[in-house]
């Protein structure tokens, strides 16, 4: 793999869409219904919620051979030193190659004074769960989420650095 880690520009954009509706139709099939899927993605990640994402917080892309494999996006940190993990994304076919964690090692060396990472994970994600523990997140909560009229078992993690 020949990934380069870099934040995000503007001209990403459609890329990382992309990314983001396959790896969430990958990974939620059969957890999530697809309408909601869809709905879900149409508001998070259209154009103005994609500028405001870009000018609000750290989007990291993996790119290799000009294709963006991936992304993480992070909250500003917080004073007590805390950001959240709003998501971190791969294509199928770039899982388990080491780029999750070089976009989470990247963010972590960018973000100035984090002392935790907080995220929310689908505890059917088995994938994402397994990722998180072998990082070193450990989990501080659970609970139901309706997500959009849909029951889902999130489980909230933390890792400290």
């Amino acid at each position: 793999m020949n990934c380069i880690i870099r934040e995000m520009v503007k001209e990403d954009t459609k890329q990382v869409k992309y990314a983001a509706k396959k790896s969430w139709n990958t990974t939620y099939e059969g957890i999530i219904p697809i309408e909601i899927q869809e709905n879900f993605l149409k508001g998070a990640y259209n154009d103005e919620m994609m500028e405001r994402r870009l000018e609000h917080s750290l989007i990291l892309v993996a790119e290799e051979e000009n294709t963006i494999a991936g992304f993480a996006n992070f909250t500003p940190v917080n004073e007590q030193g805390q950001t959240e993990l709003s998501a971190i994304y791969l294509l199928p076919e770039y899982q388990g190659k080491g780029i999750g964690s070089s976009l989470l090692n990247t963010g972590i060396e960018k973000l100035k004074d984090v002392k935790e990472i907080h995220l929310d994970v689908e505890k059917e994600n088995t994938i994402g769960m397994a990722f998180y523990k072998v990082k070193g997140f450990r989990t501080v909560d659970e609970y139901d989420d309706n997500f959009d009229g849909h029951i889902l078992k999130t489980v909230r993690m933390v890792l400290t650095l």
